[in-house]
């Protein structure tokens, strides 16, 4: 049975439960500097991402709203820990920018192709790789307190650069789509 447009699915309540772990994370992080428990959370968070992708699929529970809402929980929780780091980390702000800008800007293009064309995409691997980068940038500055700046940075900069490059191909991608759809709709 397809549950393309059914939105209580194992795989969203995980989506959810990683949202709920967003405050849990930052309070750990800020306000009990309990380091070691705050990556513990993330890597909670990072195993309920990748569980949910594989239930959905395994179980056929792959929806629209899970295909939207999933990255929403992943962002949401990246750039709050980027937040939480770039009190300490200054160059943490690049890629906390980054992510706010491509976010609303990949946003918007995702539902213009939504509305123009019914079309919901799932991430692609650059998307997926971006995501794995981050979180492990993430996990260490979390749970390695004193990371030399030299590791900080050039971790921060790797991530930086693929998110740029998931930004570009994304936005090609997108674009692509209602271009196809122009086309077959003038034809």
């Amino acid at each position: 049975m397809k549950r393309k447009h059914q939105i209580l699915t194992i795989p969203n309540l995980m989506s959810l439960f990683r949202l709920c772990l967003i405050p849990l994370i930052v309070w750990l992080y800020h306000e009990k500097e309990m380091y070691g428990l705050a990556a513990f959370a993330l890597v909670i968070s990072g195993i309920t991402d990748v569980a949910d992708g594989i239930v959905a699929r395994r179980f056929d529970m792959v929806s629209d709203f899970g295909k939207a809402f999933d990255p929403v929980a992943d962002k949401l929780t990246q750039f709050a820990m980027l937040v939480c780091l770039a009190v300490r980390f200054q160059w943490i702000l690049v890629p906390m920018c980054l992510i706010l800008v491509k976010e609303i800007m990949t946003g918007i293009l995702k539902v213009i192709v939504i509305r123009r064309t019914g079309i919901v995409e799932g991430a692609d691997w650059h998307g997926k790789a971006t995501t794995v980068l981050l979180y492990i940038t993430i996990f260490l500055h979390l749970a390695w307190y004193d990371i030399p700046d030299v590791w900080s940075i050039t971790l921060t900069a790797l991530c930086t650069v693929m998110m740029v490059i998931s930004f570009v191909l994304y936005g090609i991608r997108n674009l692509r789509i209602l271009k196809e759809q122009k086309i077959h709709k003038n034809t």
